[in-house]
């Protein structure tokens, strides 16, 4: 059976701001018939790395959060540590990118809440008895919410082809190990250049796996479980995980995670078309858009909208100096996905979503002005 996605584009007029057009859409989409009274509601996005100016502005997320507010619900901003190195893999590194890309109490109009805590390992593990994915590791704060609302920025991406609402939920709302258990089938590594010997991730590691050798540390492969645990500790970003997973792996397990984060969830789902760029927001730094600003959509089914998502950005042209442009010669291509990042196979997360009875790859599309 095919779901409704709802859609308007970013064209306003004089006295019609975007916000506004938001909250049109999401009316329409149906997010008044969700009971969110004296509910907490998550409202999942990310705060944009540091030096990345392509994720979406505080105004976005601060018409979510007075809706729901209206609705009597207690809404708050949430995203999970990251399992890379950079400026959000614990949480007050995150919370202050977070403050210093404009996402606070005032100008997102709720509070802001780390959902997998100070480390990244406040997590609850959410049977889902999947292909790839037994359990999956989930935000604690997330796992404690009564509904969730995805707000995502819509990016091609260099691991999945493409970024939408199903990866925002998955990764974004997985903790460290489990995005650990998503992007790897190894374990992480010590680069001994950067280690300074303090021990710290000795101190952390459950399983004994970590030693001192030559004043460096030392990770024994067989003893590692693979948790992720040394990585947040690490003041010296010395520990890191490879993403050494099959593309098409990467993409079931997504699924599998998405459908373990709305489990027994009230859910609703955002995206938006804008500064579509190359690469994950998760880059310190964000190319020129690929194609033009596409406008906004809503749904209920995070699988429908993310295709929804895709096959309007089929429809744009290129834009003249992106790295899109310069790949395919100017030309609409095929597939943009695969011309900007040809090792990648976007199909395989409809297919592993179909294949486990979530969401729907059929959709209409539904006009809001």
């Amino acid at each position: 059976m095919a779901s409704e996605v709802f859609f308007t584009d970013m064209r306003t007029g004089i006295g019609d701001t975007l916000p506004d057009k938001l909250g049109r859409l999401i009316e329409k989409a149906g997010i008044g018939g969700m009971d969110l009274d004296r509910k907490f509601v998550a409202v999942k996005m990310h705060f944009g790395e540091l030096g990345n100016l392509a994720y979406l502005r505080p105004g976005i997320p601060r018409t979510i959060a007075e809706k729901a507010r209206e609705m009597g619900g207690i809404p708050f901003l949430t995203d999970t540590n990251t399992l890379y190195v950079g400026h959000r893999k614990n949480a007050p590194e995150h919370m202050d990118t977070a403050n210093y890309n404009g996402f606070d109490r005032m100008s997102a109009g709720c509070q802001i809440i780390i959902a997998d805590g100070l480390k990244g390992t406040d997590d609850v593990e959410v049977p889902i008895r999947g292909e790839y994915v037994e359990t999956a590791k989930i935000g604690r704060a997330i796992c404690d919410a009564d509904a969730i609302v995805t707000l995502t920025h819509f990016k091609c991406h260099e691991l999945t082809g493409y970024g939408g609402a199903l990866k925002n939920l998955a990764m974004g709302c997985a903790s460290r190990r489990g995005k650990m258990e998503m992007h790897a089938a190894g374990k992480p590594s010590v680069d001994r250049d950067k280690c300074i010997g303090c021990g710290t991730c000795v101190r952390q590691c459950a399983q004994s796996a970590i030693s001192m050798s030559g004043r460096k540390a030392a990770i024994d492969g067989d003893r590692c479980v693979g948790c992720g645990r040394c990585i947040g500790p690490c003041l010296y970003d010395a520990i890191s995980a490879e993403n050494d997973q099959d593309a098409c792996v990467l993409n079931a397990k997504i699924v599998e995670y998405a459908m373990a984060a709305v489990k027994g969830k009230q859910n609703f789902h955002i995206t938006v078309m804008t500064d579509i760029s190359p690469n994950c927001d998760c880059h310190a730094e964000n190319d020129t858009p690929v194609i033009p600003d596409v406008g906004m959509l809503a749904s209920f089914d995070p699988v429908a909208l993310d295709k929804a998502c895709i096959d309007l950005a089929m429809e744009q042209p290129p834009i003249r100096g992106g790295m899109l442009y310069e790949k395919c010669g100017g030309k609409v291509p095929e597939d943009m996905f695969a011309c900007i990042h040809p090792t990648t196979r976007w199909q395989s997360t409809f297919e592993h979503a179909k294949k486990m009875g979530f969401g729907s790859a059929d959709y209409v599309l539904v006009n809001v002005k």
